[in-house]
């Protein structure tokens, strides 16, 4: 198997293989985002892509049940890219259960409802999108690349073709300046996607980011940990998804919970209750990552 820098990979896909068949991301403008600004983006030849899945097979062939398609948005890959892929995957991983990657929403709304339902048929069962806010002013300043209604777009799409979607949300994305009207349009959102996961993620100033100068400038001024719990129970509060796995186990996230919403929705909220009251301990900073 070959990987080209860093990889990244969601939480839940801690166990996936991974297989690289695109470098870098598309598009690689989120303001915040230091993931893939070392790479150039590009398409990985398909003769390698296949080759490195054959490798696995033999190496680990029945252990691997899941497949993570990297790098930042590989749904951006062809249908005539994809299937070749999924089909070498089910051939040389008997047990596999899963096929994900990273999406955009633009990347869903370039396939058409017959082509995103083809790549369901052959594997394709999940992808993970962030819009990281709801709020058009955040949106629009984190350089996004789509807005709140492309987002509903590409969901009901996606929902379509009976693909599961996680959707990502980005604590503290709107700032000191836009704390409310980011946690109140992103819990909006993720109503009107109504994905079947949901992450909270917390944003992290990276160096060197977009991001960073504008703090350095005094343009953007991250939240303290009590405005992000703040804009946590908010979300949980107003967001209204059919019946959706919640979480915030991520590294970045100072209060790791876990539940459904709506059934689990008071217990959470008690939980960031006591977590603002005190009663429950958070994350300590050297144990926070990306």
């Amino acid at each position: 198997m070959r990987y080209e820098g860093k990889m990244y990979r969601p939480p839940s896909e801690s166990d996936a293989y991974l297989l690289q068949a695109t470098i870098g991301c598309s598009w690689n403008k989120c303001t915040y985002c230091d993931m893939y600004r070392e790479k150039a983006f590009r398409v990985r030849d398909l003769t390698e892509c296949l080759a490195d899945l054959r490798q696995a097979g033999r190496a680990a062939s029945e252990r691997i049940e899941k497949v993570f398609v990297a790098d930042g948005d590989a749904l951006i890959l062809s249908v005539e890219h994809w299937l070749p892929l999924l089909e070498m995957a089910r051939a040389v991983f008997p047990r596999l259960r899963r096929v994900s990657c990273y999406a955009m929403a633009s990347n869903v709304l370039a396939k058409s409802p017959a082509e995103l339902r083809q790549l369901q048929v052959a594997g394709l069962a999940r992808l993970y999108i962030g819009p990281e806010s709801g709020d058009p002013v955040t949106l629009k300043r984190i350089a996004k690349g789509g807005s709140a209604d492309d987002h509903v777009a590409a969901a009901e799409r996606a929902h379509a073709a009976g693909i599961e979607l996680s959707v990502i949300g980005l604590l503290g994305a709107g700032g000191i300046e836009r704390t409310l009207e980011h946690a109140c349009a992103t819990a909006d959102l993720i109503t009107a996607m109504d994905p079947a996961f949901f992450a909270a993620l917390t944003l992290t100033v990276v160096p060197d980011t977009p991001q960073a100068t504008l703090a350095e400038r005094g343009r953007f001024q991250l939240p303290c940990v009590e405005g992000l719990l703040h804009e946590l129970h908010t979300i949980v509060d107003r967001a209204r998804p059919s019946d959706a796995l919640f979480r915030t186990n991520h590294a970045s996230n100072y209060l790791p919970l876990g539940g459904r919403l709506p059934r689990d929705r008071g217990r959470i909220l008690a939980v960031i209750d006591d977590a603002l009251a005190g009663r429950v301990p958070l994350r300590p900073e050297l144990l926070r990552g990306l």
